[in-house]
């Protein structure tokens, strides 16, 4: 079975692309491994996955039509297309707005058109974010919630994304999954999030900044939990054409216990600077997942304690180096 995963240098694809691989998958990757954080970690996982056979690699952007163009010659059997190119941060998308709309928007775009030319093509999977929900007050967050209230550039990219997606469901018959997915953490992690920005500082003795809030929490979702939840739709006969998921953990943790844990786990306290929380970011984030329960019986497994361990025992013996 061919899959073209968009994406495949970012954390979940590399995740997600050897899940498949060892599933005996054929995986067809492009990335354009931009610097919004360290290539040399995308590159490291891409260097990972090359030791595949039956992994090909494109160097190139997915709004780049030459790069799709050459993708749909050379492989017009592919069947599943997960498309988990995203330009993400929610903070950046305030300096930065124009590269959201290139990427999150412009690209499921091209990943769309694209998909109309595939003969074999039988659905698409793509990445969205809980950040849709915005201004939301009510918790857990569940997929009939309004998502017209966002808080963020990149929210708005993400929900322009689903719209585009339901529209060429609509328009073309594309069957289509959305992912909602919840603060994903783990080894390969993406650089810029807290729970690795954290880890840097603990270990340099440098301090961290936490914002203030009686309500400051997220739901950590871990890695190999996202890929068991892809797999799962992947397999799930019962699919409607168009939908979309949570991918959460479903338990909501204060930040500051994700402290604790990197604390725990590095033998190190941090000095922590507390700020007022910027507007961009939601205060509270919690997931309801009895869709993905009721449609393929997935669950998530990791406690927060225990995908942390695995992820300072990964940071402490690779992840670190790849950032010097």
């Amino acid at each position: 079975m061919v899959f073209l995963v968009a994406g495949a240098g970012g954390f979940i694809g590399f995740h997600l692309s050897k899940a498949l691989l060892a599933r005996g998958g054929k995986v067809i990757g492009i990335d354009n491994l931009n610097d919004y954080y360290s290539p040399l970690l995308k590159q490291a996982r891409c260097e990972q996955l090359k030791q595949y056979q039956y992994f090909s690699f494109y160097h190139g952007d997915i709004t780049d039509q030459a790069a799709i163009e050459q993708i749909v010659q050379e492989h017009s059997d592919i069947k599943f297309i997960f498309n988990l190119a995203a330009q993400a941060g929610v903070r950046y998308s305030l300096e930065n707005p124009f590269a959201y709309i290139q990427t999150n928007v412009m690209g499921q775009v091209s990943i769309l058109e694209m998909a109309r030319r595939l003969p074999k093509l039988q659905r698409i999977f793509y990445a969205s974010s809980s950040s849709v929900y915005g201004l939301n007050k009510k918790l857990p967050f569940s997929e009939t919630d309004r998502v017209d209230r966002p808080s963020s550039v990149y929210a708005a990219s993400k929900q322009s994304a689903e719209l585009l997606s339901f529209t060429y469901n609509h328009l073309y018959g594309l069957k289509q999954t959305g992912l909602r997915f919840f603060t994903v953490y783990g080894p390969w992690g993406r650089p810029d999030m807290a729970y690795y920005l954290f880890a840097k500082a603990i270990i340099a003795d440098k301090p961290i900044t936490l914002y203030t809030g009686q309500n400051l929490s997220r739901d950590f979702t871990y890695i190999s939990d996202v890929i068991d939840a892809l797999l799962s739709l992947l397999d799930s006969a019962t699919l409607e054409d168009y939908g979309i998921f949570n991918i959460g953990n479903s338990c909501q943790e204060k930040v500051e216990s994700l402290v604790i844990c990197l604390e725990e786990n590095l033998g190190k306290k941090a000095v922590i600077n507390y700020v007022e929380r910027p507007e961009t970011d939601i205060e509270a984030t919690l997931s309801d997942i009895n869709a993905i329960y009721k449609a393929t019986g997935w669950t998530p497994k990791t406690k927060l304690s225990d995908g942390i361990r695995q992820f300072v025992d990964w940071f402490q013996n690779l992840g670190g180096r790849l950032l010097l």
